[in-house]
């Protein structure tokens, strides 16, 4: 992963956050302690012995470890730590495949350390945790085997890394060398090559070469074709280099004003393939990274929906849309799709790749705006992929009120799937069954499918 979730060079500014509030920073002090069970976010807790909890990166649950805190001041809810020393080494260790790995160096992984059987053991935990937190349910609630599927392929010993990655975006420093952001941070770990970067990236050779006067590389390729691209950033009055990389490549550029995406030459997206069709995917669209995921989640979704010839459907944040091709092509001629989509390039994409339905239609805007105008009074199906922060309660009861017999969830967080979870469960909606996969090998994310249906009236 090229960097973390969290919000770049959050730990950078502690010592003055801490001067402002009148509170003495804490980043540096160690502790020697215990460490307890796993959190959402790639870490696991501890507690300090005057109690005070600690958010410990580099580490597994039992293990004894010296921690060095890199975020927080005296009076804080909670701190940030990096393991810099195990002391009690935890049986699902591996020393890390990666050299750019552990504490002060990438921030793209997070588990590293771990066996990929005990990742996905950690991430079961993370979201049981999440589900029974935030919405009161049990894996038998949802009728979940409790566990997280490995892609087909992915299942490797321990010691080795899935190249899994078919999107990397590179940070650049001062001196134009390509790197990834460290964790919580602006700045970057050169690196010479990412271990969970897919071939077709790999071999790019995005980290051999100079990139002057450019701030991020983001590396495309496609596993649907032999498309390859990089988005480049340049530096604010920065020029363009000259792009000479190991493989032919389409080359485009991010506009200093307009932020919009500008094509310097070859094609201005990538084909891929899934469910036995090509989409086009522009610069800045969506697509899952994962070479395996796309096909994966159409699988899953269908087998939960059954969709019925001649049945109407939403796509909800559709992106290019995938799950609105795939509900079109089973509902034959008589059925009807609406895909909603706020991207205006992903939108694009969608109308582009749904051309071949005639009774398919792709509004582009928000959900929680287009869904109220779209004049739709019901639907038979409805198919969500909200972005890391959920569809939300207003959403979820206006789907609701639309009387769906199936409802499909694909959610990328397991705190969003949750709080979501509970908001259908209010609106007359339970689980029919949920899948999780490991679509992240490395890090700490996963991908979640739920399935809903009405719940039981009470006679």
């Amino acid at each position: 992963m090229s960097q973390s979730p969290d919000a770049p060079g959050a730990d950078r500014p502690v010592d003055d956050a801490a001067t402002a509030s009148g509170e003495a920073s804490l980043v540096g002090q160690e502790h020697t302690v215990t460490v307890g069970p796993v959190a959402h976010g790639g870490h696991c807790v501890a507690r300090t012995d005057e109690g005070q909890v600690l958010f410990v990166r580099h580490t597994l649950p039992g293990e004894r470890v010296r921690v060095r805190v890199t975020e927080g001041q005296e009076g804080a809810r909670f701190l940030r730590a990096d393991a810099v020393e195990v002391l009690e080494a935890s049986k699902d260790r591996v020393p890390a495949p990666c050299p750019f790995s552990g504490p002060g160096r990438c921030g793209g992984c997070d588990w590293q350390h771990a066996k990929p059987g005990a990742q996905r053991r950690l991430k079961a935990d993370v979201l049981a945790e999440q589900l029974q937190r935030l919405a009161g349910l049990t894996a038998e609630d949802v009728n979940w085997d409790g566990t997280v599927e490995p892609a087909p392929g992915d299942k490797v010993p321990a010691g080795e890394v899935p190249a899994w990655r078919t999107r990397v975006q590179y940070a650049v420093d001062a001196d134009g060398h390509a790197g990834l952001r460290r964790h919580r941070s602006h700045e970057v770990e050169r690196i010479d090559h990412c271990l969970i970067a897919a071939p077709g990236v790999s071999e790019l050779g995005v980290e051999k070469h100079l990139w002057p006067q450019i701030a991020t590389v983001e590396a495309t390729a496609a596993t649907g074709s032999s498309d390859r691209q990089v988005l480049l950033t340049p530096r604010p009055g920065g020029r363009l280099p000259l792009v000479e990389l190991d493989r032919p490549v389409s080359v485009l550029r991010i506009g200093e004003k307009d932020k919009s995406v500008h094509r310097v030459h070859g094609r201005p997206y990538v084909r891929e393939r899934a469910d036995d069709q090509t989409w086009r995917i522009s610069a800045g669209g969506f697509w899952q990274v994962h070479p395996q995921a796309a096909g994966l989640l159409v699988d899953t979704v269908m087998r939960g929906l059954t969709p019925r010839k001649g049945e109407t459907a939403l796509d909800l944040y559709c992106g290019a849309g995938l799950f609105a091709g795939a509900l079109a092509d089973r509902l034959g001629e008589q059925g009807a799709v609406l895909g909603i989509e706020s991207g205006k390039r992903a939108a694009e994409d969608a109308r582009h790749n749904l051309a071949g339905f005639p009774r398919v239609r792709v509004e582009q805007g928000k959900v929680e705006a287009v869904l109220p105008r779209t004049g739709i009074t019901e639907a038979d199906l409805v198919v969500l992929d909200p972005p890391r922060s959920g569809a939300g309660k207003q959403t979820v009861r206006r789907i609701a009120a639309l009387g769906p017999r199936r409802i499909a969830y694909v959610a990328c967080d397991p705190a969003a799937l949750a709080r979501d979870l509970a908001y259908f469960r209010e609106a007359g909606y339970i689980p029919h069954f949920l899948r999780a996969f490991d679509l992240f090998p490395m890090t700490h994310h996963m991908e979640s499918v739920a399935i809903l249906k009405p719940a039981p009236q009470d006679s």
